[in-house]
């Protein structure tokens, strides 16, 4: 689905640069924007109902935080990624991810499994059914993660997680999306539900198993898929 297709109209006010910024960050995140997919400024512009400056200046904050990139002819593009980059953002992630698991056990809480649970539950319950939306697979899987990554109460290291996750957002099509293995046999429930039964007991060793278990499971599906990019492909894009 495009862009101009998602966004919805921001309210006339100063902060309009900030509005669109947000609204195209949260749709590179959450994996509705597709690696490879162009973004026109104008049609971007008129369906936020806004001018192109503030796009503008939005997309371009976005390329400077390497969430989208400025082609050969200059076109704005989510990126997609090499096989050899992708691996090193998994490794990062599992380390980082992981750290965050490790605190969130530490401050466990019955509030957090009990969201945790029921974020897993509804992914769960979608995956059984006869075609899962790929765009609620991405945000129920999201928000669990995010509700443990909040309780590590480490604001740094969150605003780092959230930066991965704006670059990886988009490649996790390719994992949740209809049809892939992992969807079928389930296989990030039964992860979280490590997860979260590690959570419940402070078990911090067991947490971040579990969580280094889930990244490394859907990176290997991905880069299986073939949908990464090889080094020589890369040279050849724009």
């Amino acid at each position: 689905m495009a862009l101009t297709e998602l966004v919805t109209p921001v309210p006339k006010r100063q902060t309009l640069g900030a509005d669109v910024h947000a609204q195209i960050r949260e749709l590179l995140t959450s994996g509705r924007l597709r690696p490879g997919e162009q973004i026109s400024l104008r049609t971007t512009a008129q369906a936020l109902g806004v001018s192109v400056m503030p796009v503008r200046e939005a997309v371009y904050q976005l390329v400077a935080e390497q969430a989208l990139e400025v082609t050969a002819n200059r076109s704005i593009r989510v990126p997609r990624m090499t096989v050899s980059a992708f691996r090193e953002m998994t490794y990062i992630r599992v380390h980082v991810e992981s750290l965050a698991a490790h605190h969130a056990a530490q401050h466990c809480t019955k509030a957090l499994t009990r969201e945790m649970r029921g974020w897993n539950e509804k992914l769960e319950a979608e995956m059984r059914t006869a075609e899962p939306d790929a765009a609620k697979l991405i945000l129920f899987n999201r928000e669990l993660h995010f509700a443990m990554y909040r309780a590590a109460q480490m604001p740094l290291l969150f605003k780092m997680i959230e930066s991965l996750w704006l670059r990886v957002g988009p490649i996790l099509n390719y994992d949740l999306r209809s049809g892939s293995p992992r969807v079928k046999e389930r296989t990030a429930v039964t992860h979280h539900q490590r997860m979260i039964a590690a959570l419940d007991k402070g078990d911090t060793v067991g947490a971040g198993e579990a969580l280094r278990d889930d990244i490394q499971s859907a990176a290997n599906t991905i880069i299986a898929a073939g949908v990464l990019l090889d080094a020589d492909d890369a040279g050849d894009e724009g």
